[in-house]
């Protein structure tokens, strides 16, 4: 399994980027995916969550409205759109999968990219 995140740099605040996660090593249509981030000094968070479909999807409170999840099921990617960012937004952002193998659940998770806002 392998999860690729791009799309992450220096944005100002107010500004938009598009993260992209890249995956290979399972069915990817078969699974639901996630956006976490893990900001500077602080614990890793969910962001966002989208369905197996795309049509299903849900945000955590401070970016609900400002983000969008999207998927692409025969790229085998998932995307966050991210607008009117602030200096809080910034952090290092994970794309993960959780799937379910004999019973047991196993998380797998991407290497990140960071996210910088600032003026």
């Amino acid at each position: 399994v392998q999860l690729v995140e791009s799309g992450g740099g220096l944005v100002q605040p107010g500004g938009s980027l598009t993260l992209s996660c890249a995956t290979s090593g399972f069915s990817f249509s078969s699974y639901a995916m996630s956006w976490y981030r893990q900001p500077p000094g602080k614990e890793r968070e969910l962001v966002a969550r989208i369905s197996i479909s795309g049509g299903i999807s849900d945000y955590a409170g401070p970016v609900k409205g400002r983000f969008t999840v999207s998927r692409d099921n025969a790229k085998k990617s998932v995307y966050l759109q991210m607008n009117n960012l602030k200096i809080e937004d910034t952090a290092v952002y994970y794309c993960k999968v959780r799937r379910t193998i004999r019973g047991h659940e196993y998380d797998y998770w991407g290497q990140g990219t960071q996210v910088t806002v600032s003026s």
